[in-house]
């Protein structure tokens, strides 16, 4: 994110967006994650939630599949990941 937008060139919304956060693993990530997500994108589907552990096992990342309807939501959703102890990173 470049100050506080999120760069997006060539994005028209409503688009299926992923949105993937990465964070030690077993701290309950998932579930802040999804709950983050879910706050912004109610509507999220059956299935749009994956999770990969890292070769070693110390990370997990957290990927949530959404129907995203504007730049401003995605930002909302960024914005509150970042703020997350357990998240090291936003992609």
């Amino acid at each position: 994110m470049a100050g506080d937008r999120l760069e997006l060139p060539g994005i028209e919304f409503p688009c299926d967006f992923a949105v993937k956060a990465i964070g030690p693993a077993g701290g309950g990530l998932e579930g802040e994650v999804v709950a983050v997500v879910r706050r912004h994108a109610p509507d999220l589907g059956e299935g749009a939630v994956r999770t990969r552990p890292s070769a070693g096992g110390r990370y997990l990342a957290v990927t949530v599949r959404l129907r995203a309807r504007s730049r401003e939501q995605l930002e909302r959703i960024y914005r509150e990941l970042h703020a997350l102890e357990s998240v090291l990173m936003v992609l």
